[in-house]
């Protein structure tokens, strides 16, 4: 444990965004015992305080800043991060001065410190996968900016955990649904999330051309729960003074078409009393990710090493947001 107190603490870049602040009330929730601390420079996330936390204004491209908030931390799950195809094709300069220069100063801190350092990364790495199920340890061909950033943090972390400190690296899949944070609804225009917005819009779904693109589709507090298991088997890797990388799959078992996901929100948002259309139309980041028709992932390890397993499915879901929207529980 590299924190002179006996509180085991745990920090969490990126704290304000929608994976970032349900973490933070999940190891609130599951570890009350546990010291939490979280940082945010606040591009997008606008969350300012989960519970007793409360989100420090500073930016991991800031070194010295960034070590000061976060010394004295035992692990760090390191959600900072511009996320996204669109984002980081029309923001090169910042995905790379975030997405690999921040993450390297986040794996330095780890290594001098020798703090514990989750790192996520979609499964944007591999471009057009040849084999399924998927696996974490297929070959990396990123097909746009955002995967290449991600492929480039990656090997960042294995090289500083080499020999120096824990570090569990997470391949996810796409994520959807909700949560809320105090009186405020966390959410995110992820594929799934985008259809419910444009149902509650009274707006068609739009599906990109050709519309039989599979995804894997994982629910965000699936993927909160992934890593409270990965702070908890931190705790057992620092006692046991262990270093390097683990590798985990975190995904679904549900690995629907594009087109198949919005004639199900159609459907379930008819039995709500709307009405909305699907259409079909051109893609605008044709040539800059996968088409394949199947998406199958194997997560074997997750649940077997971290004790991981999903809860949420995506009907479920869909028609959860439905009654919670238009039965005015929100």
């Amino acid at each position: 444990m590299t924190n002179e107190s006996t509180t085991f603490h745990v920090a969490v870049t990126g704290g304000a965004g929608y994976i970032g602040s349900r973490v933070l009330e999940r190891l609130q929730a599951t570890h009350p015992d546990w010291e939490i601390s979280a940082i945010d420079n606040f591009y997008r996330g606008d969350v300012r305080q989960v519970g007793d936390v409360e989100i420090q204004h500073v930016d991991i491209r800031e070194r010295d800043r960034l070590e000061t908030a976060l010394e004295g931390a035992d692990v760090v799950i390191h959600l900072a991060a511009i996320s996204g195809v669109d984002d980081c094709r029309n923001n090169t300069d910042l995905a790379q001065a975030v997405n690999v220069e921040g993450t390297a100063n986040v794996a330095w801190f780890c290594r001098k410190s020798g703090a514990a350092m989750a790192f996520p990364f979609s499964m944007a790495v591999l471009g057009d996968p040849g084999e399924f199920p998927i696996t974490i340890d297929q070959p990396r061909d990123p097909m746009n900016w955002y995967g290449r950033t991600k492929v480039l943090g990656e090997r960042l972390v294995e090289t500083y955990a080499d020999g120096a400190f824990p570090a569990h690296l997470f391949m996810k899949s796409n994520l959807y649904g909700d949560h809320i944070i105090g009186d405020k609804v966390v959410s995110k225009g992820t594929v799934i999330n985008f259809f419910l917005g444009r149902a509650m819009a009274d707006e068609p779904l739009t599906v990109y051309e050709p519309g039989t693109q599979a995804r894997n589709y994982i629910h965000v507090k699936d993927v909160a729960r992934a890593y409270v298991r990965s702070a908890e088997r931190f705790e057992e890797q620092l006692a046991a003074g262990e270093t390097g990388v683990e590798k985990y799959e975190i995904a679904s078992e549900q690995d629907p078409s594009v087109m198949t996901v919005a004639e199900q929100v159609k459907e379930i948002a008819g039995e709500y009393g709307i009405d909305v259309n699907v259409e079909l139309v051109e893609n605008p980041r044709a040539g800059e990710e996968t088409m394949v028709d199947q998406f199958a992932v194997d997560t074997s390890n997750a649940r077997e090493t971290l004790g991981w397993e999903t809860e949420y499915a995506i009907e479920d879901a869909v028609r959860e947001l439905f009654e919670r929207r238009v039965g005015g529980g929100e």
